[in-house]
């Protein structure tokens, strides 16, 4: 990501640490300029409302996110891959552990309060994170079917199935990691959940 001038910085920082705590509806600008160490008058400078902040830090934060796990991902299915299971496993166990936690706890809100924020700051966010991520792990499976290792199918819904076996239990269950899970069970959970994929996802003998 570009780096961003110190002021705007500092100002999506504290905005992120604002939101995460308080929700959207709950935080003002009067605290994210104590958080942020700066005055009103320079946030507003550099946006128009809350609701445009809002939009800027879950792009910032989503984007940052994306770009680290999409890293991870590379690393366990990027190049040549030996062992298909042992590297599903790998990228499923850290795809389920929240590496960013103000982030998560910003995704707690938006959840919690989604029928209150703006829709296009919603739509925004699952463009920059979730939706980068999940198109990033088609291409990966998409790959493998086409080499034949997985049976030819939607990479697009093998990618859902995916994370939902491995990882989506772990982020239930941890609620966004706010009640993180101990590294074994996690472990387990991924380990179950990707030889549950590779049983419906197993090429025609």
């Amino acid at each position: 990501m570009p780096r961003l001038p110190d002021k705007r910085r500092a100002i999506l920082r504290g905005a992120l640490t604002v939101f995460a705590r308080e929700g959207y509806t709950r935080a003002s600008i009067d605290q994210i300029a104590r958080e942020a160490g700066v005055s009103t008058r320079t946030i507003y400078n550099h946006v128009a409302d809350k609701a445009a902040l809002f939009g800027a830090v879950i792009d910032e934060s989503a984007t940052r996110v994306a770009e680290s796990q999409i890293e991870a991902m590379e690393k366990h299915l990027g190049g040549e891959v030996t062992d298909l299971r042992e590297a599903l496993v790998g990228f499923a166990q850290e795809h389920a552990v929240p590496g960013d936690r103000e982030h998560f706890a910003l995704v707690r809100q938006i959840a919690a309060e989604v029928g209150h924020i703006p829709a296009e700051a919603v739509e925004s966010w699952q463009d920059t994170g979730p939706r980068r991520v999940q198109q990033a792990l088609e291409a990966h499976l998409a790959r493998f079917m086409a080499e034949g290792r997985l049976r030819a199918a939607n990479p697009s819904r093998a990618a859902r199935h995916l994370v939902l076996l491995s990882a989506g239990e772990v982020t239930s269950r941890s609620f966004h990691g706010a009640i993180p899970l101990p590294a074994a069970e996690v472990e387990q959970i991924a380990r179950d959940g990707v030889d549950v994929f590779l049983r419906a996802y197993a090429p025609p003998h």
